[in-house]
């Protein structure tokens, strides 16, 4: 009897600890911040309708980064998704709920939602290019939207990433 009061009070514990931050929960709320702009600027048939703000979020999911595609896919707005929580965003956005209530109403759905992190962006006019690592380089030539096909040395990546930091205002290299 003991055990199963000690297994109920850390559960408990464990309960109480998990709660919703919006600080920690970086993808949703800037993911749903731009489709909830992204709506404001379309008919208001369309901003107070769950099932075509659906369509329209939907859409947005087919054209976002690697991050808010997660997201997507968490909340079942790709054609991969497992799941299907999308009503618990369209129809709050339809009621014009905020953004960090919508996601923490999410987080006590599937708290993986608030484990996605954008990754941290290198400062092109700060950082020594020739010193990053050839995972680095590409991660910057992806996040610019290039690629470096052909690309067998490390000192190849790093003239494309300069050229990048060039074009961004770098004075010097």
């Amino acid at each position: 009897m003991q055990f199963f009061q000690t297994i109920l009070l850390l559960s408990s514990i464990l309960l109480a600890s998990a709660k919703y931050d919006p600080a920690k929960c970086e993808v949703c709320i800037t993911f749903l911040t731009k489709f909830r702009t992204a709506l404001d600027g379309l008919d208001s048939s369309i901003q107070n309708d769950h099932n075509k703000i659906d369509k329209e979020l939907r859409k947005a999911c087919k054209t976002t980064q690697p991050k808010d595609e997660r997201f997507c896919w968490y909340l079942g707005a790709t054609e991969t998704s497992a799941t299907g929580m999308t009503q618990l965003v369209t129809k709050p956005l339809a009621f014009h709920k905020p953004v960090e209530k919508i996601c923490g109403d999410l987080y006590k759905k599937d708290s993986q939602i608030c484990d996605l992190k954008y990754e941290k962006k290198v400062d092109l006019k700060t950082v020594n290019i020739k010193k990053l690592k050839v995972k680095e380089l590409k991660k910057i030539l992806e996040q610019h939207g290039q690629d470096c096909k052909g690309c067998t040395e490390k000192s190849e990546y790093v003239k494309k990433v300069e050229a990048i930091a060039m074009a961004e205002g770098r004075t010097e290299l």
